[in-house]
């Protein structure tokens, strides 16, 4: 058996940046850190002896014959990706629900790769993991997602990306010493109970960004520098402001990006002790990150009713084997 565990993460600034319709003219730019909340997935062999040749645990399990008739398609995919003969059981849990803005959807490409990959005993470097996942989620599945979450879930930590306009990145690592570690604790998020497809949600606006939202964009990616500079200089009350100018720009590029239930979640948390914050992933949904002084939390929490607060810290831990037997 062999068990991969993937950080989920949270994007603090740059988003929409990291797509290729935007960073192959434009470069692009991303803030974001890893948390201690993950995907896990266990992946073995199964023998001749059952009724079926593969077996995949999910919302549903799958027991199958013929890996065409997968109804996942990551997994579907990955076993011709790799073109794995042999019948194979493959479970999945998660800390988070997936479809919730934390990039989990990556999450699990990342791992998944891992765990093949060690199946069938290669070692790859965190770039060349992050691009190979990359590659997977664009030229295979097609889909319509950007690259930070995929890079993210690799290398692990809280990272200032730099995409340049052929794909390749520079990852720049900023230390959680005592003064940064202080920053998780002035952060809280909430469950909207929403969960869209961030394919879905960005396959509406992503195209246009750099026709119709070029100013926009640009600012988008300027703030990436100021944020990392104000946490250098250990302005978080700051950092919080900046995440407040952060969802205002990004709720600019598209109707679609936040709805009436968001807009009074975001504004009564902004009048009851918030700075700043903003809806994580494409939009649509999923959960809200809040900055919060800490100081602010207790009250807070007294009026608001009826959300879900999942605590949770900055976390160094990149996709790891945690298994191989």
């Amino acid at each position: 058996m062999i068990i991969s565990k993937t950080p989920y993460r949270i994007s603090f600034f740059g988003g929409g940046t990291d797509y290729p319709s935007w960073f192959k003219e434009n470069e692009g730019k991303i803030l974001s850190t890893t948390i201690n909340k993950y995907v896990y997935l266990s992946l073995k062999n199964i023998g001749p002896y059952f009724s079926y040749k593969h077996r995949i645990i999910w919302s549903k399990v799958e027991n199958v014959n013929d890996a065409k008739l997968i109804q996942h398609n990551v997994v579907r995919e990955m076993l011709e990706y790799f073109k794995i003969k042999d019948g194979v059981e493959i479970h999945y849990q998660g800390d988070l629900p997936a479809r919730s803005g934390m990039g989990s959807s990556s999450s699990f490409v990342v791992g998944l790769m891992n765990a093949f990959l060690m199946k069938k005993k290669l070692q790859l470097s965190k770039k060349k993991l992050a691009k190979k996942s990359i590659f997977f989620e664009h030229n295979i599945l097609k889909e319509i997602v950007g690259i930070q979450d995929q890079i993210s879930a690799s290398f692990g930590g809280l990272n200032k990306l730099d995409i340049k306009k052929n794909g390749d990145f520079d990852v720049k690592k900023i230390k959680i010493n005592k003064q940064v570690k202080n920053l998780d604790k002035n952060l809280v998020l909430i469950f909207t109970g929403i969960q869209r497809t961030a394919n879905d949600i960005a396959g509406q606006y992503v195209s246009k960004l750099k026709k119709d939202k070029i100013m926009e964009m640009k600012e988008i990616n300027f703030q990436v520098e100021e944020a990392e500079q104000l946490l250098l200089k250990n302005k978080f009350d700051d950092f919080g402001k900046l995440l407040n100018d952060g969802w205002k720009l990004k709720k600019s590029l598209s109707k679609v990006i936040s709805n009436k239930k968001i807009d009074d979640l975001y504004e009564f948390s902004i009048n009851n002790g918030a700075l700043g914050g903003k809806l994580l992933g494409a939009g649509g949904g999923g959960f809200m990150l809040l900055y919060i002084p800490h100081h602010n939390q207790k009250k807070f929490f007294k009026k608001i009713k009826n959300v879900i607060n999942v605590p949770f810290n900055f976390s160094e831990e990149s996709s790891q084997i945690i298994l191989n037997n």
